[in-house]
């Protein structure tokens, strides 16, 4: 079997909804990353055997295969074919994951993986009437959540919002409000601290407007001012005398990100100045009311594909798509909080569904290459309807 590895990463910054990244299209956003990461590559484009993109939404701008769409916005040539994954959060982790599982089987030896989400601009869906000239249509927010559900499903599990789910693991795993709202500050107080590195690594997004242009080069819903009390004061929104608030759960966002993943075959032949291997990657299932605990089943998949455990890794990249989730997981695995993202997660930077996988991927890549001390990393995402996602990867 093959070895694989990353040798090229970028991502956009991430814009909080309806933000300083809402004029731009996921698909013209894709496009600019897909562009980077195929410029000044030592080998003809049509080398590329395929792209595989993660996106959640498709729904609007981002529909018929946006892979394809923003490839050929890239200028990728047409004979380099693309498509769409959805595996909702960890769609773009996905896409990492296939292209390992691709090269490593030996089908490929180049393939771009990334993903895009823009938040903003998911459009509202209306459904049909059930009969001629009916007036009784239902309308959804496709940006996020539930629509268009299937009454035979919900006799099955209730169809609980996300934020309903993290209170599930509040109550299972006895967090308390404290504990997830220092987490959330840390988070903020990383990405702070850390703010030239991260954005030494961003793609900066040139965004023109009729009457203005600007640029893009940071992550919007980074807060440096937050405090703890701050984020004490906030009130639940998804339980009457809950705990899960809007500052310790990630934010809605827009943003893209890509990876080009090569065979050690075509590692060699071309000069590539760093790469990092992938070593594994495995999903896993689990309840839909309890989705967050869904990297505990993906990573324990991992820890056995591997034959590695939690002492192996010197970093977790986990998405904070909650406080709660991430410290419920943390604690089930029993990872040294210290090696949970060290240089801050979505609760600050952002988490635009489809392209996050891409942003924890990106962020290995560069913590790997800018220290000496760290040499192995696992990411992992929990998913909407339950379940979870883990890759491994070293120096």
């Amino acid at each position: 079997m093959n070895k694989v590895f990353i040798v090229k990463t970028n991502r956009t910054p991430f814009g909080k909804i309806g933000g300083v990244l809402a004029p731009v299209r996921p698909d013209d956003l894709l496009a600019h990353c897909l562009k980077n990461i195929t410029s000044d590559l030592p080998f003809d484009l049509e080398k590329i055997d395929d792209i595989y993109i993660g996106c959640a939404n498709q729904a609007g701008e981002d529909n018929r295969n946006i892979a394809r769409m923003s490839s050929t916005l890239a200028g990728i040539p047409f004979s380099v074919p693309a498509t769409t994954i959805n595996r909702l959060c960890a769609s773009s982790l996905d896409a990492v994951g296939s292209a390992y599982a691709r090269i490593k089987s030996g089908l490929s030896d180049c393939i771009i993986a990334g993903g895009v989400e823009s938040m903003t601009r998911a459009p509202y869906v209306i459904s049909k009437t059930p009969s001629a000239f009916g007036r009784d249509q239902k309308m959804w927010d496709s940006s996020f959540g539930w629509r268009f559900p299937n009454k035979k499903m919900e006799e099955i599990f209730p169809l609980l919002g996300m934020g309903q789910t993290a209170e599930n693991l509040v109550e299972k795993y006895s967090i308390s409000r404290e504990d997830q709202d220092v987490f959330a500050l840390s988070s903020h107080l990383k990405s702070s601290k850390n703010k030239s590195l991260i954005q030494s690594t961003l793609l900066p997004v040139e965004v023109s407007l009729r009457k203005k242009t600007y640029t893009v080069d940071f992550d919007e819903c980074v807060r440096e001012s937050s405090s703890l009390e701050a984020l004490s004061n906030l009130k639940p929104v998804f339980k009457k005398g809950g705990t899960v608030t809007a500052g310790n759960s990630s934010p809605m966002n827009d943003g893209a990100g890509s990876a080009l993943i090569v065979s050690e075959s075509f590692l060699k032949q071309y000069n590539f100045d760093f790469a990092i291997e992938i070593t594994g990657y495995a999903t896993g299932g689990v309840h839909p009311d309890a989705m967050g605990i869904g990297p505990v089943e993906s990573t324990k998949k991992l820890f056995t594909q591997t034959k590695s455990d939690v002492d192996d890794y010197d970093l977790f990249e986990m998405n904070e798509a909650f406080a709660v989730q991430v410290l419920a997981c943390q604690r089930e695995l029993n990872i040294p909080l210290e090696k949970v993202n060290p240089i801050g997660g979505a609760i600050s930077m952002g988490h635009p569904l489809g392209a996050s996988g891409a942003r924890l991927v990106h962020q290995v890549f560069h913590q790997i290459k800018n220290s000496d001390s760290i040499n192995s990393a696992l990411a992992t995402m929990c998913v909407g309807v339950g379940q979870g996602v883990s890759i491994s990867l070293k120096r």
